[in-house]
This record gives structure tokens, C-alpha cells and sequence, in this order.
């Protein structure tokens, strides 16, 4: 295609991935009671445990409760609409691929959809220990009052991490499918690549202790090797369909 028409085609896929996330907000509107008691469910954990301390959520202003029902919404969306936005953006590439290519892709959209939800519960079941590190380091004859502002916003962007992070391998498969990343460049630079998801996952977690780094850090590592596993798969899939007389070299005859 020209320019113009893959630009024509990204905003036709935009478009889709955004009338899939307002659908998914009108779901969130009806769904946002449950779901806003499952996220502050840790502050609650927290105050069961600590009696004595004065823990609170307040909303600061009276807009805030509306603007906070219409974002958490808008989250709840960007995860209903994962499947779409994600094979929108799987399918903006898939042009770009061999007929092979191609259907090896639906493998991989089909794994990243359960990938990104696995994420996003780790980062649930994980979250009451991190709220917890985090409101110990308050004096205990002091109370705590958190903004429901602030507390959605860092539970959101620690959620919605966790589930990008977990894409990881399919996006490691689809630069080795592009030919841009080997399979050998990956298991060369191990590593550093090992180095690279402890630094992120403790720049993710806001907690100073190792332990929640590691739940993060950890089945990343897992997911890295086990993309260069696909990728050694596919790489010999490739091998053997080439044919014989491409390998052939300049100055000789090829059995074609």
C-alpha cells in the first residue's frame, strides 16, 4: 500500500479500538460499584488489620466523584476492549507478513489476549502487599487519608504495567518473525536482558522490598526465555520449508 492508504488504514483501526473502548466504558459505568470496592479492597484488608490506625479515602471535591466514576469506567473499557484494540494493532502489522507469517500470527494474538489478563491479576493479588509496605512507613500515631484521585490513578497505572509487561514474548516473537530480532541476538544478550527486567520491575513497583520486585521480575524473566523457545521453533519451521537451491552459492548450478 502508499503512504496514504497505510495511514487511511491506521485510522480506520483507530477508530474501531476507540468505539470498542466507549463501549467497554458504558459496561464500566454499570459494573463500577464491584469493581470499585474490588480495588479498594486493600485499604479495607488494611484497616481490619490495623484497628487503631485512622485510615480514609476521601474525594477532596465535590466533582471528584464523578470524575472518578467516568475514569475508573474508561479503565474498566480499556480492559473489556483488549481483545479488540490488541488484534487491531496485531492486524495493523499483519499485512506487513507472509502467508505463513500470517497465520502464525492468530497464535499469537490468541496468546496475547490471556498474557495481558494474566497481568493484570497478578497485579491484583499483589497489590495488598505493596499497599501494605507502603502505609506501614507512616508513623502509627499519625492517620492516614488518601486521595481516591491519586489512590486510583497509581492503582491503574500499577495494574494496566503489569498486564503490558506480560506482552512481552509476543512482541520478542513478532520482531524475530520480522527478522529483526534472532534467535541467537536474544539468548546472546541474555544477560543484560535479565539485568533490564529486574531494573523495570523495581521501577514499577513502588515498594523497596525485594520480595515485590520479584513478583514482577520473575515470571518476566520466565516469559523471555520462553519467547526465544518459540522463536528457536519457528526459526527451524523456516529452515526446513527453504528450498535447497536457495542456499546455493553464486558459481554453482542449483538443482533448479
Amino acid at each position: 500500500m502508499s503512504l496514504g492508504q497505510h495511514v487511511r488504514e491506521l485510522k480506520r483501526r483507530l477508530v474501531i479500538a476507540a468505539v470498542a473502548l466507549l463501549a467497554g466504558g458504558v459496561v464500566g459505568w454499570v459494573i463500577y460499584h464491584p469493581v470499585f470496592v474490588l480495588l479498594t479492597d486493600p485499604i479495607t484488608k488494611y484497616k481490619q488489620a490495623h484497628p487503631h490506625r485512622t485510615v480514609l479515602i476521601n474525594y477532596g471535591t465535590a466533582t471528584a466523584a464523578f470524575s472518578q466514576k467516568l475514569s475508573l469506567s474508561l479503565f474498566i473499557g480499556l480492559i473489556i476492549s483488549s481483545p479488540v484494540w490488541l488484534w487491531q494493532a496485531w492486524g495493523f502489522v499483519v499485512p506487513g507478513l507472509t502467508k505463513r507469517e500470517k497465520r502464525v500470527s492468530r497464535a499469537f494474538f490468541f496468546a496475547a489476549v490471556p498474557l495481558f489478563l494474566a497481568g493484570i491479576y497478578l497485579a491484583h493479588r499483589s497489590l495488598p502487599l505493596v499497599m501494605g509496605v507502603l502505609l506501614d512507613f507512616a508513623q502509627a500515631d499519625t492517620s492516614i487519608i488518601q486521595s481516591l484521585s491519586d489512590y486510583l490513578s497509581f492503582v491503574s497505572r500499577f495494574i494496566l504495567g503489569f498486564g503490558l509487561a506480560f506482552l512481552l514474548p509476543v512482541l520478542l516473537v513478532a520482531l524475530n518473525m520480522l527478522g529483526v530480532l534472532t534467535v541467537k541476538a536474544m539468548l546472546k544478550a541474555w544477560r543484560v536482558a535479565v539485568f533490564l527486567i529486574f531494573v523495570a520491575s523495581a521501577m514499577m513497583m513502588p515498594t523497596p522490598d525485594p520480595y515485590s520486585m520479584m513478583l514482577l521480575a520473575l515470571p518476566l524473566v520466565f516469559l523471555y526465555f520462553a519467547a526465544v523457545g518459540v522463536s528457536a521453533l519457528l526459526e527451524r519451521g523456516k529452515r526446513r520449508s527453504r528450498a535447497d537451491w536457495l542456499d546455493a552459492a553464486d558459481d554453482e548450478a542449483s538443482a533448479l
